[in-house]
């Protein structure tokens, strides 16, 4: 699943409306949903995530949120680590075969040190 797959069936969900409804309301297949909310498709167009903004009445924050969950939604990553360091080299290895092995307490606990490193780096 992906951060906006997730988010998209929680908005459905919570307002009791079905797949079918959506596909139909936002003009694309039941399938294509599906796909998008499981993570078998790949980041949403930006048309899409407007169209998923004014459906469910979302503001400001909470659209700049579903924005920033669809721009990380790409289920599958290119980590370009040329020019980097051999160890960054080696973590973008190991992320990539050892993620689907992580407990989610590892997910949050790593997905904390890049929000707190983005943090620092606001503020510094």
């Amino acid at each position: 699943m992906t951060p906006f797959g997730e988010k998209l069936r929680e908005l459905r969900e919570a307002r009791g409306i079905t797949l079918k409804t959506l596909a139909a309301d936002f003009g694309v297949s039941a399938a294509y949903l599906s796909a998008l909310e499981h993570g078998h498709r790949g980041k949403p167009p930006w048309r899409f995530v407007q169209h998923t903004i004014a459906y469910f009445n979302i503001i400001w924050d909470e659209a700049d949120e579903l924005n920033r969950l669809a721009q990380l939604s790409a289920p599958r990553v290119i980590v370009d680590t040329s020019g980097l360091s051999s160890r960054a080299t080696e973590l973008a290895n190991r992320l990539a075969r050892e993620v689907k092995g992580l407990e989610p307490e590892d997910l949050a606990a790593m997905l904390a040190i890049l929000e707190e490193r983005k943090t620092k780096r606001k503020t510094g």
